[in-house]
């Protein structure tokens, strides 16, 4: 068989076994998931009734969110985003078919709006002198892991309409070494980071934590051991905006940090360091995100532009891939947009390849033990 033949064999094939996914997911199904995997052909020409359609899911939609809009000019206007976002959700589950993509709560947000709002990511590297951390054995690290079920990670927060996934990122990587020091879980101050936090790169002008513009974790834990620590969250609570002061106190820090430094892009390494040291601040190209409703996300093309702070908290062996016809171990992602978006709040991508980038800026702080002090 000719190379061309077998090329065109081969993608005629994932289109068959795609499209039988596709139906699969479908059945049982919420209609606002279904949607869009149902195989239909979605384009207004080929289907009259679709408008009708598009407008329940809508309807639909906003009584899910709670969604409402100030003029009938705005709400045209985002019927006709999210009709643009049923599309663009079809063509994920396509592109990510061992996920299930469909309606989420920013399914009336353009990509631009999306990245605007909810997204953070300032620079995609780390500085040259930053800490390494050291190479560690892994020839016995377990087959599954999760902090969540060892009582080192607290309940999924909500950033709301602010880009400061990366303080949310921060925070939890530092509430799991705390853990892992003090045996007690505390929820820490993502306000005070947004409020009080800007610390900046030395070899980037103008590369700086700016609360819900933008940072960085790694620089996070940096202003967070010059500050001395964080404030527990109900002693200063989030308010999802930066134009308030900054109102830290520092006879109210509940948590200190000792040392952070960056983990390799070895996988086994951030396993390891994973396992030993609580969970990891790492960044993740967030476009499949904006559609994820559930499952593994291990889409074949992805971009590894670095734009959202997530948390590592653990990681699974078998994540079931039909279209790969092989089980798919898998990382996951504790994210920062509440407990309604995802699994749950939470986030699981392919281990492997680096989808995403996934692998490639991975953080670990350890916490002083103040209970010793």
């Amino acid at each position: 068989m000719s190379l061309l033949h077998f090329s065109g064999f081969l993608v005629f094939s994932l289109l068959l076994v795609s499209s039988a996914v596709l139906a699969e997911t479908s059945v049982g199904e919420d209609p606002l998931i279904r949607q869009v995997v149902d195989g239909q052909d979605r384009s207004s020409s080929s289907n009259p009734n679709l408008l009708g359609d598009e407008y329940h899911h809508f309807s639909l939609f906003k009584r899910r969110f709670k969604k409402s809009y100030g003029s009938q000019e705005e709400h045209d206007y985002r019927f006709s985003v999210f009709r643009r976002n049923l599309r663009r959700a079809a063509r994920h589950q396509m592109l990510d078919p061992t996920a299930s993509h469909g309606v989420t709560q920013f399914s009336d947000l353009t990509p631009a709006e999306f990245k605007r709002q909810v997204l953070g990511l300032r620079r995609l590297r780390f500085p040259k002198d930053a800490n390494k951390a050291p190479i560690l054995p892994t020839n016995d690290l377990p087959e599954d892991f999760d902090w969540r079920e060892k009582g080192a990670v607290t309940p999924v927060k909500n950033q709301g309409s602010c880009g400061s996934c990366w303080s949310f990122s921060t925070t939890g990587a530092l509430e799991g070494a705390n853990f892992l020091a003090t045996g007690n879980l505390v929820s820490l101050s993502e306000q005070q980071l947004v409020d009080c936090d800007h610390e900046c790169d030395p070899e980037e002008q103008g590369a700086c934590d700016s609360g819900c513009n933008g940072g960085l974790m790694n620089s996070a834990f940096e202003y967070t051991l010059k500050a001395g620590g964080l404030m527990r969250e109900e002693d200063y609570p989030y308010t999802g905006t930066d134009r308030g002061t900054c109102k830290f106190d520092k006879e109210k820090i509940a948590a200190k940090v000792a040392n952070f430094s960056v983990v390799s892009l070895d996988e086994d390494q951030i396993a390891a360091n994973l396992v030993k040291n609580g969970p990891l601040a790492v960044a993740i190209n967030a476009v499949f995100m904006q559609t994820y409703v559930g499952g593994v996300s291990c889409p074949y093309i992805c971009s590894k532009r670095l734009d959202h702070g997530v948390l590592l908290v653990g990681y699974g062996s078998a994540g079931y891939a039909p279209v790969r016809m092989k089980e798919k171990p898998y990382w996951i992602i504790k994210n920062s947009w509440g407990p309604n978006w995802g699994e749950n709040g939470f986030y699981k991508i392919c281990r492997g390849r680096n989808v995403c980038g996934v692998d490639s800026m991975v953080s670990t702080v350890a916490a002083v033990n103040i209970n010793s002090n």
